[in-house]
C-alpha cells in the first residue's frame, strides 16, 4: 500500500530527507555549529545526533573554513559530508575552501577524485534579522565552475532535493530560504528524487512567463492568482537549479508566451536575472514581444529590519513589472 503524503514544513522535510540519506548510506555525516544537541538554529537537524550519534552528527567549532576544509578531507577519504553554515553571511570565511579547493578538485585531478560535499546555507531576508544574517550569495557560487547550486521552494522539493544533493558526486551548494522554513505542504516520503538540474513549471500559462526561485515562489504564485483575476494567464517557473540553469524549460516557455519577468531577492547587478535575460535574448530574441524585465533587491547592502519589506521584491513590484511588459 502506498503511504499517504504527510503535511510538514520545509524544515521538517529537510530533516526527513537528511535522516533518509543517513539511513541509506553510513558514509553520510553532518558537520556544523550547534547542529547536534541543539538541532541547529532553525532546528533542521533536530534529533539526528540522538539517532545517529555524535560521530555522524558533529558539533563543529566556530569556524566555517574549518568546517568546509574538514568536509573536503572527509570526502577524499570516502565520506559524503553535509555541512551546515549557520547563516548566509557566515559562509564568506569559507570561500577560499569552496572556490579554490571544493569546486576545482575534480578538474585538478583529471576526473579521478570527486568531492561529494553538500553545503547547506540558510539564505535571504524577511525574518527581521541583524546585519550579515539576510544575505543572498547565490551569484558568487553560480559563477564558480565546478559547483552545483540549488534551492527548494516547497516541503516536497526540500525533501527530494536534499536527498538528490547528498547522492551527487559533485559538490552542491544547497540554499535554504529561511523565511519559508515553516511553510507547510504535503510531502510524499515514498517518492524518488528527480534530477537536481531541472526547473519546474508550477503553474502553466500562455500570456507571460514568470521565473522565480526559493523564497519568492509563494509570492510568484500569488502574483499569478492576481493576474488570473485580471484575465492574464501567467506561467510560473521554479528555477530550482541556479547552476546549471535549465535553459530548455525557460526557452520553451518564453517561446510560447513571448514575455518574461525574472524575480529574485538578490541585488540586481550581475544577479541570476541578468544571466537568464541574456540567455533568452541570445537564443530566442525574435520570439520576445517585450524586453525581459528583472524584479530584484536593490544594489545596496541589506537594510535594517524595519526597512526590509521595502527592499525585498514583493507582490506589487512584480505586478508592476508584468504591467510594464504588457505595455510594449
Amino acid at each position: 500500500m502506498t503511504a499517504q503524503p504527510s503535511t510538514m514544513p520545509i524544515a521538517h522535510a529537510l530533516n526527513a530527507g537528511l535522516r533518509d540519506a543517513m539511513e541509506s548510506d553510513d558514509k553520510v555525516m553532518l558537520l556544523g555549529e550547534d547542529i547536534g544537541q541543539l538541532g541547529g538554529v532553525f532546528r533542521v537537524t533536530d534529533g539526528l545526533q540522538k539517532g545517529f550519534g555524535d560521530l555522524r552528527v558533529v558539533d563543529a567549532p566556530l569556524g566555517e573554513a574549518g568546517i568546509v576544509g574538514s568536509a573536503i578531507g572527509l570526502a577524499m577519504a570516502g565520506y559524503r559530508p553535509v555541512c551546515e553554515i549557520q547563516f548566509d553571511g557566515f559562509v564568506f570565511p569559507a570561500m577560499n575552501q569552496i572556490t579554490t579547493q571544493l569546486a576545482k578538485y575534480r578538474h585538478r585531478s583529471d576526473g579521478k577524485i570527486s568531492l561529494p560535499v553538500v553545503i547547506r546555507i540558510p539564505v535571504g531576508g524577511g525574518i527581521g534579522a541583524i546585519e550579515h544574517h539576510s544575505e543572498s550569495p547565490e551569484a558568487y557560487f553560480a559563477h564558480t565552475a565546478g559547483l552545483k547550486v540549488v534551492t527548494p521552494s516547497s516541503p516536497q522539493e526540500a525533501y527530494d532535493m536534499i536527498r538528490a544533493a547528498v547522492r551527487s558526486d559533485d559538490p552542491v551548494i544547497f540554499l535554504e530560504p529561511k523565511r519559508n522554513y515553516w511553510l507547510k505542504g504535503e510531502v510524499d516520503l515514498s517518492r524518488l528524487p528527480g534530477p537536481l538540474e531541472k526547473a519546474s513549471i508550477v503553474r502553466p500559462g500562455e500570456d507571460l512567463t514568470l521565473v522565480a526561485y526559493g523564497a519568492l515562489l509563494p509570492v510568484a504564485r500569488k502574483v499569478a492568482d492576481v493576474c488570473a483575476e485580471e484575465g492574464r494567464n501567467v506561467e510560473v517557473i521554479d528555477l530550482r537549479s541556479l547552476s546549471p540553469i535549465d535553459d530548455e524549460t525557460i526557452l520553451r516557455s518564453v517561446e510560447r508566451t513571448g514575455r518574461l519577468v525574472v524575480a529574485h531577492e538578490a541585488s540586481r547587478s550581475v544577479g541570476l536575472g541578468s544571466e537568464i535575460a541574456s540567455r533568452v535574448q541570445d537564443a530566442i530574441f525574435h520570439s520576445l514581444e517585450a524586453p525581459v524585465i528583472r524584479v530584484t533587491g536593490y544594489d545596496t547592502p541589506y537594510p535594517a529590519s524595519r526597512l526590509e519589506e521595502e527592499w525585498l521584491p514583493g507582490l506589487d513590484r512584480i505586478l508592476d513589472a508584468i504591467d510594464r511588459s504588457f505595455s510594449y
